[in-house]
This record gives structure tokens, C-alpha cells and sequence, in this order.
């Protein structure tokens, strides 16, 4: 059984949630998926993207989940979320 976990960077580009996923799949025991915006309204200053879904196996190795948490600051500090 896997956990999952949502994360939600307000405003960040489609791009820039892409490229998250990718580092995160680089990730031993981690999966992640973008979760669609569900805003019916277009606007350009909002994300295209309604955030993140993370899975973790349920056998991840610490120093992996810790990985995936560095990854998330890093984020967090470049777009300040």
C-alpha cells in the first residue's frame, strides 16, 4: 500500500510543476503525477495546474523520502511558497 501526499504550489507554472515531476521521478519508491486544475475560469495569474500528487511505496528508504523533501524546498524557496 502506498501513501500519498498533495502538495500545492499557488500560482507556479505548468513548466515549472513539470520539471518537479521529473526530479521527483528520479526518486527511488516515488511517483508523482500532476492533479488538473479544477477552476472553470481561465486566469493568467493563477497555475494551470491544481498541484501535485505524490505516492511513496510503502518500503521508501528514509534518505529517498528525505530526497523528495529537499527537492519540495528547494522549490519552495526559488518560487517563495
Amino acid at each position: 500500500m502506498e501513501t500519498s501526499e498533495k502538495i500545492e504550489f499557488p500560482g507556479l507554472p505548468l513548466a515549472v510543476y513539470r520539471e518537479i515531476v521529473a526530479h521527483l521521478h528520479q526518486v527511488e519508491g516515488v511517483k508523482a503525477d500532476l492533479i488538473p486544475q479544477s477552476s472553470q475560469e481561465f486566469d493568467y495569474n493563477q497555475s494551470q495546474v491544481g498541484g501535485l500528487l505524490i505516492n511513496f511505496a510503502t518500503d521508501i528508504l528514509p534518505e529517498c523520502r528525505l530526497r523528495v523533501e529537499q527537492i519540495l524546498a528547494y522549490y519552495r524557496e526559488r518560487y517563495k511558497n
